[in-house]
């Protein structure tokens, strides 16, 4: 019988991307890169993804106070095995290092972009409908009474 599929990772990949995350943040602080595009940047790697056979490792990174993102990617992209060099002390309890893989993290753009649409005046206007006229709230607990 086949295990089923999940979407969901197991503990052991979040585990082992989260000491994943912290050696290549560790890498990154320390300045090891001798890349003219990454020595300047500021970089936050938000998230490390494994894949199920713990092989590959996907860090979804940002790089603060720069435009060209894409820049950035690939230039950590370009030095991923030299990355994979300097953080292999810190996960020697694993049997293999996996493999480094860089991507943009878009997640704080979504944020962004769905807290100007919830501040834009059409939802406040949608959401403000619930208010009567002289701008009490109507209680749903009180409707109905008071007539016969």
């Amino acid at each position: 019988m086949s295990k089923p599929t999940t979407s969901a990772p197991s503990q052991r990949m979040l585990r082992v991307g989260e000491q994943v995350r912290a050696a290549i943040t560790q890498v990154l602080q320390r300045g090891d890169i001798r890349d003219p595009i990454l020595s300047n940047t500021l970089i936050s790697v938000t998230e490390v993804r494994m894949s199920p056979d713990l092989q590959v490792a996907t860090a979804y990174v940002t790089p603060l106070g720069v435009e060209d993102h894409a820049a950035t990617i690939a230039a950590l992209n370009k030095n991923a095995r030299f990355i994979r060099g300097r953080i292999s002390p810190d996960l020697r309890q694993m049997r293999n290092i996996p493999e480094l893989r860089f991507r943009d993290d878009t997640s704080f753009e979504n944020y962004s972009k769905i807290d100007a649409l919830l501040r834009s005046p059409e939802v406040a206007r949608d959401l403000d409908h619930d208010e009567d006229a002289d701008g009490t709230t109507e209680n749903p607990d009180s409707q109905g009474e008071g007539k016969s």
